[in-house]
């Protein structure tokens, strides 16, 4: 089926992506709209949709019945536009919204033409308006992709005057607005947080206005994610219609969702926040990133697969390797860091089945405390005379991989690089220089910032065989100051080099791997993930903590990039005693790694640590590029993840159990990827499972006793 159809007779085009398509088209007055968003329609239909709409006069069917088809104090569009620009009559939410020279706020838009860029396996649609008066075009890009439920959508926004032409400020310029069909109700899932308890679910009815969810921090953020699912109230795990968008941005961000006094909902999802301006200067254009959305039919449970696939597919670097199991030093050392110290732990690491050796903070300039050093890459010579080789050599000689922590985005005011450049950080004048955790922020939006920490970076890996760096950002931006390097260009500028920096990087070392941290999970979205191989969650490694924070992280993320490390136990955090094996099941979930001081750990606990890790090795691939179906509720007594292989040859089972109530029944965990047909034998005790009992008895899972317990069952299909 093409991918992107015209429908004759009409401005109006049908978009297919994978079982859903959008139908939109243009009105008597230019304005773009959605007559559908959801189940796929023939071309046959859309068209008649599109014709029914025409008809009514009154776009999409949002019309008034009063007053010969208008409301006294509305336009006659009533619903929300695709194309939401700020113009007379239009009080919702604007996606777009200018100031011209002269004080003119309104836009005009008159369509100006529609391109279709078609190939076999991807098309993208392209609809150019232009201001009636003022020298401004607009592009509202959608792209699609076979197979995919995934609509990809941005803005390009540009000056078309002459030279000499005053600029033309954009106050907003959200990438896109997604327009829900009616419902019933407006149900919204979000995830919400903080440091340590990030990207837990909530679930709430949307109320009537605008709710709008942000980032101001000029990071992704711990408080909220740049996602939202949208249901009527009634969509459970595997039943119900899903809308769904996220924003591919790691800076401040906007999420807008709004119920009309109509009962419509759009959504509008956009880069930066308010009081933000962005000139544009004859023959500048302004890009915003991509917004995509989807719908979806068969629950939370498909929308989460479906952005799985989407981010696996089409967005992740590396998508076919598997990443390592990686041992990290930080929990065991400290800033005491030591090259025999190091080389210690990463003898015992080895010894546990280990693939990639990371040596955290303290191994740099004058880094004995947060007080000092970050800006000055280069190996301590006191603690490591010699350079980095000889723990690189010693490491690699045990057969992992190495690699290092760093913050490049950060300085303290105790270091070489600050003394020598105290004005490439964030500051205002006649303004208190705030530092957070004894540090500031680099302003990376400058040229030659960003040309630093790349030529820094760059010889940091290259002279010392780096394989993977854990990038860190450990506070949000503050005191962005007036000034051209300064200012609200900071606030683009800034991801904009980012992403520049690691795309460079990237390209010079086609072998690095790099994990994306910003004091745990405030930094993951779809665009950091272009350009990394996995995110490190949370820095709380309570498992049981860790449960409700990965149940939310997998509503959108894949567990390819989840990053969780078994540590000690009592936590080092919340002083809570969890046993060995239930911290490696929840570890087990996503990419396994292991963050305790091991010289601490006793004979049995690295026997048992070493099996766990050849199991985790055994499942691997089923975890990491297999397909996820959650049950229960992750605060709730019993919960866990099932993962099927995407050939349904191998099913893995983890399941955890809070608390064992007296006399309370121990139920089998009903399974949902499974064949009916089929035969599963169980790994470890060779027992053999008929797909039909598996989906309607479900799987004993033999807990036990004890608390917290937890189980993992590894299926082989035989036939």
């Amino acid at each position: 089926m093409t991918l992107i159809r015209p429908i004759p007779g009409a401005r109006a085009w049908v978009l297919t992506a994978g079982g859903s398509c959008s139908v939109l088209w243009i009105d008597a007055k230019d304005r773009l709209l959605s007559a559908h968003w959801g189940r796929g329609l023939s071309s046959e239909q859309a068209a008649g949709l599109v014709g029914g709409c025409q008809a009514s006069g009154a776009g999409a069917g949002f019309g008034a019945v009063a007053l010969g088809g208008q409301w006294p104090f509305e336009d006659d569009v009533e619903g929300p536009l695709e194309l939401a620009v700020g113009a007379a009559f239009q009080f919702g939410h604007a996606q777009l919204a200018v100031r011209f020279a002269d004080g003119t706020r309104e836009l005009e838009v008159e369509f100006a033409g529609a391109d279709v860029d078609a190939g076999p396996d991807a098309a993208e649609l392209v609809l150019s308006f232009a201001d009636r008066h003022y020298p401004l075009a607009v592009e509202s890009h959608h792209r699609v992709r076979r197979g995919s439920p995934v609509i990809e959508r941005h803005l390009v926004v540009r000056h078309t005057g002459a030279a000499g032409d005053e600029p033309v400020d954009v106050l907003r310029a959200d990438s896109a607005s997604w327009t829900l069909p009616p419902l019933a109700d407006y149900r919204l899932s979000q995830v919400r947080g903080r440091w340590a308890a990030e990207t837990r679910l909530n679930r709430s009815s949307l109320p009537y206005g605008e709710t709008v969810l942000t980032s101001r921090r000029g990071i992704t953020s711990h408080h909220a994610n740049p996602w939202v699912m949208v249901d009527d109230g009634t969509a459970g795990t595997s039943h119900g219609q899903v809308f769904s968008c996220t924003l591919a941005w790691s800076g401040s961000w906007r999420i807008t969702a709004e119920r009309t006094p109509a009962d419509r909902m759009a959504l509008s999802a956009g880069f930066g926040h308010e009081d933000l301006v962005w000139p544009l200067a004859p023959g500048e254009t302004l890009t915003t990133p991509v917004s995509a959305g989807a719908w979806t039919d068969g629950g939370f449970t498909a929308a989460s697969q479906a952005w799985h696939a989407y981010l696996s597919g089409h967005v992740l670097p590396h998508t076919d390797e598997l990443r390592p199991v990686v041992y990290n030093s930080w929990e065991a050392t400290g800033f005491d860091i030591s090259l025999e110290g190091q080389l210690a732990l990463a003898r015992q690491a080895a010894e546990l089945g280990v693939e990639l050796f990371v040596m955290d903070d303290g191994w740099f300039g004058r880094r004995t405390s947060d007080r000092a050093g970050l800006g000055d890459w280069w190996p301590s010579p006191e603690r490591f005379p010699d350079g980095l080789a000889p723990l690189v050599k010693g490491v690699r000689e045990l057969g992992m991989d190495f690699g290092l922590w760093v913050e490049p985005e950060m300085v303290n005011a105790d270091s070489e690089l600050y003394r020598e450049h105290p004005e490439w950080v964030l500051h205002q004048p006649f303004r208190q220089r705030s530092e957070h955790r004894n540090q500031l922020v680099l302003n990376l939006a400058r040229a030659d910032v960003a040309a630093w920490v790349h030529e820094r970076l760059d010889r940091l890996v290259a002279e010392n065989d780096i394989g993977f760096l854990k990038w860190d950002m450990n506070r949000p931006l503050s005191e962005v100051g007036p000034g051209p390097e300064f200012g609200d260009a900071v606030w683009r500028g800034y991801v904009d080099n980012l992403y520049a920096v690691l795309d460079h990087l990237r390209t010079d070392h086609p072998g690095l791997r790099i994990e994306a941290c910003s004091g745990g999970g405030g930094r993951l979205d779809a665009g950091i993930l272009r350009r990394v191989d996995q995110v490190w969650t949370s820095d709380n490694t309570d498992a049981l903590d860790r449960l409700a924070i990965q149940d939310g992280f997998a509503q959108m993320y894949p567990a390819r990039v989840m990053s969780a490390w078994v540590t000690d136990s009592p936590n080092p955090h919340t002083g809570r005693a969890i046993p060995l094996e239930f911290r490696f099941h929840v570890a087990m979930a996503g990419v396994l790694g292991i963050g305790g001081d091991l010289t601490r750990w006793s004979g049995a606990e690295r026997e048992t640590a070493k099996e766990l890790v050849t199991q985790y090795k055994r499942i691997r691939p089923v975890v990491q590029h297999g397909i996820r179906y959650g049950f229960g509720d992750a605060a709730g007594d019993l919960s866990g993840v099932e993962y099927v292989a995407a050939d349904g040859s191998e099913v893995v089972l983890i399941a955890y159990r809070r608390e064992r109530r007296f006399a309370q029944v121990e139920r089998p965990v009903v399974l949902r990827g499974v064949d009916a047909g089929g035969r599963y034998r169980d790994v470890r005790t060779g027992t053999v499972h008929h797909g039909a009992v598996l989906l309607s008895r479900g799987l004993p899972l033999g807990l036990g006793g004890g608390d917290p317990a937890s189980v993992v069952v590894h299926l082989v299909r035989e036939t």
